[in-house]
Parts: structure tokens; sequence; C-alpha cells
């Protein structure tokens, strides 16, 4: 079993955590309290999942929760884009990891035999 931190998806989990947290700050008072820390909650809960999932047997359940915080996220990130709240760069740089992660959290499940 690797280490959690070095694992792909987590690296490229941690990024994006870096990312959203970095433009929370220019959100607006009233989207940053709500978009903004629901997004950082989801975010902190993928890596959680992650991190379970790498320490257990079974994992499938584990990355399929992972997979859903992750359709979160994504789900919020494009209505803060929407709503002018992230910036168009990054909301596709964010864009490009959460694919990233998506691909690897599918792969992972895909290799689970439960």
């Amino acid at each position: 079993m690797a280490t959690y931190d070095n694992l792909p998806v987590y690296k490229v989990c941690y990024d994006l955590i870096l990312l959203i947290f970095a433009s929370g700050r220019h959100m607006q008072r009233d989207y940053r309290f709500t978009l903004g820390e629901t997004m950082k909650k989801e975010l902190v809960m993928l890596m959680a999942n992650i991190y379970r999932a790498n320490c257990r047997y079974r994992k499938k359940e584990l990355i399929s929760q992972a997979r859903e915080n992750l359709e979160i996220v994504r789900l919020l990130l494009r209505l803060s884009m929407e709503l002018k709240q992230v910036p168009l760069k990054t909301f596709a740089t964010a864009n490009e990891k959460i694919e990233n992660i998506s691909r690897q959290l599918a792969a992972w499940e895909k290799s689970c035999k439960e």
C-alpha cells in the first residue's frame, strides 16, 4: 500500500484545494460563506475519502463517495463561475484538475475487485 500523500490522485486533489482556497478570497461575501465554504468542505471530504480508501481493503464504497464529492465540487465550481465569482482561467484550471481526479478515481474503482 502506497502512502496516501504519494498517490497521484491525492496530489492533484491537493493542488485543486490550494487553487480553490486561493480563489475563495476574491469571492463576494455572500458567496464566500455559502458556495466557497461548501466547496471547501466537499474537497476536504474528497481528500479524506481518498485517504480512507487507500488504507482499507474494501475501497469501492469510499471511492464512490469520493466521486460523489467531486461531482458536487464540479457543480459548485460551475455555479461560482456563472455567478462571476471565479475567473474563467481559474475555472478552466480547476476543471482540468477535476477531470484528472475523476479519471483516476474511475480507474481506481474499476481496479477494485469486491
